[in-house]
């Protein structure tokens, strides 16, 4: 293998973990965990809870998706680090009065880098990328309760190196419009490679979570709580020793609220109409994973905002995990219905 190539996975790694899910300890396939929903982005990166007229929410929850969904196409762009741009197009459509399908293209393009033979000569240049296409299905079971499932295709090209992959994810929904409260379990990223990249099989980051949104009465409020990695309880963290020295030694740390919240995102939107939005997001895992890096006051925090029309929808989304690196995404929505009828 290329030096080049291994000075890359290590880049990919670290450039494809989101402000919700750096630095969870999967060894590939952790672009997976990259939100294309700027809403979900900017109320810390995972929320599988949300009821929205909102194609790019799906993503988190096959169950989110229903028959509602008429005809919207969904758009979505991040910046992320150094030059990584990824992209992703969905569309949904209901199927009769309970069940809907939708297809979802992702991309991850980790911008051109340099390849170079172990001894340094230099032999071009190749565009490192991840593609996922996605099919979802879901059925509501009874007037409150909706399942559904999402089967998902992953090539991924690291220059003269490829690898293919084939998972599943499964969630349910419980919602209750009259008290505005949403629960959803899901479980992601079930599945393996298929094809991979030389005599290593890289696992992919399955996952188990669940989470809440609850609106309040007396104020135009919703929180959610969203909980992650609940297949392992432990997820320690380094940290320096002393905190006013970047040369310190690191130590390990497990404390048992230090693990509880480090799987929780925490999200408060504000919503003074069914048109608008403000969202503030909160993981307390990625800043703790952080902790060795140039993080600042803002680290583990993220902004989301949204407009709508009954045609048009438009999000944005901001983080800065650490002062290196701020991402932004932008989210469109669009819904054909509205043309055709």
């Amino acid at each position: 293998m290329k030096t080049t190539l291994k000075t890359l996975i290590y880049a990919l790694l670290m450039a494809c973990c989101p402000p919700a899910a750096a630095g969870n300890g999967s060894t590939a396939y952790e672009f997976l965990n990259v939100t294309p929903s700027s809403r979900v982005y900017g109320l810390g990166g995972h929320n599988l809870s949300i009821i929205d007229d909102d194609i790019n929410l799906v993503e988190q929850n096959p169950a989110l998706l229903g028959p509602e969904f008429e005809k919207q196409i969904g758009l979505g762009y991040m910046r992320y680090l150094g030059n990584s741009n990824f992209m992703n197009a969905a569309f949904g459509n209901g199927i009769g009065d309970h069940s809907a399908w939708a297809v979802r293209v992702q991309h991850f393009g980790y911008g051109k880098m340099t390849a170079a033979e172990p001894d340094g000569t230099i032999t071009g240049s190749f565009s490192p990328s991840d593609i996922a296409v996605s099919g979802v299905f879901s059925h509501d079971i009874n007037s409150r309760w909706r399942g559904g499932i999402a089967l998902k295709f992953i090539s991924s090209s690291y220059e003269a190196y490829s690898a293919f992959a084939i998972c599943t994810d499964l969630g349910v929904n419980y919602f209750n419009d009259e008290s505005d409260f949403s629960f959803s379990i899901v479980a992601k990223n079930l599945g393996g490679q298929v094809k991979k990249f030389n005599d290593t099989y890289n696992s992919l980051p399955w996952d188990l979570q669940m989470g809440f949104s609850k609106g309040l009465a007396s104020v135009p409020l919703r929180i959610s709580v969203t909980a992650t990695n609940l297949r392992r309880w432990k997820l320690p963290y380094m940290d320096r020793e002393d905190k006013n020295s970047s040369t310190t030694t690191l130590i390990e740390k497990s404390s048992f609220m230090g693990n509880l919240f480090r799987h929780l995102t925490f999200g408060v939107e504000l919503l003074p109409s069914d048109k608008f939005y403000i969202g503030l997001g909160y993981d307390y895992r990625t800043r703790t994973d952080m902790s060795t890096y140039s993080r600042n006051f803002i680290s583990g925090f993220s902004l989301a905002a949204g407009l709508k029309s009954s045609t048009l929808g438009v999000g944005l989304a901001f983080a800065q995990p650490h002062t290196g690196g701020t991402s932004f995404m932008l989210n469109l929505t669009l819904s054909l219905s509205s043309f055709l009828h």
